[in-house]
């Protein structure tokens, strides 16, 4: 029988955000979105800037559901139905609001500081917020 999901880890380099059995996850990786599901081959990759999205199973105890973060450079890493996501910046979506992400967007000094705020901002639009 198929495993029906994997290992999640997301950390930065100042706290551990998440580290819970996901369903499918989709990570920006630097050269577009990448799409994970239980079963696949090891990677070793280079993360890019923008929504990391997991998704996650109904159990007894909880009703399934999705969760995004904002994150920034870095690498992933899946072996053995374990990932492991090294995240330079990571934020989740619950924490953004619109005029934080617009304010750090026209505060942004460098292009890589920019691309994060954009996509903070894209994300809080959408709904992901508060």
């Amino acid at each position: 029988m198929a495993k029906k999901s994997f290992n999640c880890k997301l950390v930065t380099p100042t706290a551990a955000l998440v580290n819970d059995p996901v369903t499918y996850a989709s990570v920006p990786a630097w050269d577009g979105l990448m799409g994970f599901l239980p079963g696949r081959a090891p990677i070793l990759g280079r993360l890019g800037t923008g929504e990391l999205t997991l998704e996650y199973a109904d159990t007894e105890k909880t009703k399934g559901g999705s969760r995004s973060f904002v994150i920034s450079g870095g690498i992933i890493r899946m072996d053995n139905d374990q990932m492991t996501i090294l995240a330079e910046h990571a934020v989740a979506a619950e924490e953004l609001t619109v005029a934080g992400a617009e304010a750090e967007l026209k505060g942004a000094k460098d292009q890589r500081a920019q691309d994060f705020a954009r996509a903070k901002l894209t994300v809080v639009k959408r709904g992901g917020g508060i």
